[in-house]
């Protein structure tokens, strides 16, 4: 048997954490000392405080970690198959943010070393004013928080698409998010997600065809506000007013893109003239 203290310093962790441990589950002392409270862990149990300090050291919250130690036996070991490979995809993608995010970081300090505006690359964002088509969408909508909407987005369409699949029902075109909240809450945003199809069944809904402000990123999402703010600018300054929500149509999916700039996405502001 071990003391706390020992189990501690093999392990390294602290006493404190292995009490709090034990209080939510995670891992429980072998034996307490009924007379003096002391706690002793077993030889065999320093395998699952390293497994426990392997998972976090991959960024697993304490509570997922419990729930995959609860799998541990399982001799499949599916789900905890499952759930390194979807953090993996998850550190992956976060990487690649920190990459996209030094790569303008450079960008932007090359542009001061030249003289040139920071915020210069706004310039370059075109704005078209266009005519839309009548549309049938196939649509949920959902009260999304900002932590949702990576997973959100992949779920919802993928249900769509499956919808459309098991109806057989005809695809017109690539994958919208409506956004109808009058202003951000990153607790939660009315945000609809739809397809177009040609067949109007349940869970469809018509979209009319109107004059919109438009434009088209090349690039990570991350950028899509200072499209935003682009498009914004120029309703106000043409003399126009938004009469609707704005959406943006993704035509490409950014699964398959292996590069950021390979991501091409419209922004739409539907509006009129004042």
């Amino acid at each position: 048997m071990l003391s706390i203290g020992e189990f501690s310093k093999i392990c390294e962790v602290s006493t404190k954490t292995l009490r709090y441990y034990d209080e939510i589950g995670l891992i429980h002392p072998d034996e307490i000392n009924p007379e003096n409270g002391y706690r002793y862990y077993s030889i065999k149990q320093l395998k699952r405080m390293l497994l426990i300090n392997r998972l976090k050291s991959y960024h697993f919250p304490l509570d997922e970690i419990k729930t995959i130690l609860e799998l541990e036996d399982n001799p499949s070991e599916e789900k905890l198959y499952s759930a390194l490979n979807r953090k993996r995809k998850e550190i992956q993608d976060r990487r690649n943010a920190f990459e996209y995010t030094l790569q303008q970081m450079s960008a932007d300090i090359l542009n001061l070393e030249k003289g040139i505006s920071m915020m210069s690359y706004l310039d370059s964002i075109e704005v078209q004013l266009v005519e839309t088509q009548p549309m049938t969408i196939l649509y949920t909508r959902q009260m999304m928080s900002s932590e949702d909407y990576v997973e959100g987005y992949g779920k919802y369409f993928g249900r769509l698409y499956a919808k459309i699949a098991t109806d057989k029902l005809t695809l017109l075109g690539t994958p919208m998010t409506i956004y109808h909240s009058p202003e951000y809450n990153p607790n939660g945003n009315d945000t609809e997600f739809a397809i177009p199809i040609e067949e109007a069944v349940k869970g469809t809904r018509d979209m009319s065809g109107e004059l919109c402000a438009m434009s088209v990123i090349k690039g990570a999402y991350p950028e899509l506000t200072s499209v935003y703010a682009k498009l914004r600018e120029w309703v106000e300054n043409e003399g126009y007013a938004l009469v609707k929500s704005p959406y943006e149509v993704y035509l490409t999916d950014p699964n398959q893109a292996t590069v950021p700039e390979d991501i091409v996405t419209e922004v739409y502001f539907p509006v009129k003239k004042k």
